[in-house]
């Protein structure tokens, strides 16, 4: 069985730094297509970080995020991390983590876990 499990968030003033982890198991984790999402109250599930293969270290990122987020993973610990810097209140959501598995084709999400920008 499939488990994403997200840590890190919590409580952050304007302009400080998160880094939030993800620890997959019950799939093999290099074969994931991984990505964080993000839900503010009232609005719909946005994109904000990906790999755009498996294999390969390319990304892609909101506008809203580029050259303040960067999405990395660690086969060897079945772990993908969004380090989070320069925050700012508008990036105040619960943040999921996503991975879709190559072989099967289905896509799995964690619990999510709140991050909070506020003074």
């Amino acid at each position: 069985q499939v488990h994403l499990v997200e840590s890190g968030g919590g409580l952050v003033q304007p302009g400080g730094s998160l880094r939030l982890s993800c620890a997959a198991s019950g799939f093999t984790f290099s074969y994931g297509l991984m990505s964080w999402y993000r839900q503010a109250p009232g609005k719909e599930r946005e994109l904000v970080a990906t790999f755009i293969t498996n294999t390969g270290g390319m990304t892609r990122y909101a506008d809203s995020v580029k050259g303040r987020f960067t999405i990395s993973r660690d086969n060897a610990k079945n772990t993908v991390y969004l380090q989070m810097n320069s925050l700012k209140p508008e990036d105040t959501a619960v943040y999921y983590c996503n991975a879709y598995y190559v072989p099967s084709g289905r896509t799995h999400w964690g619990q999510g876990t709140q991050v909070t920008v506020s003074s």
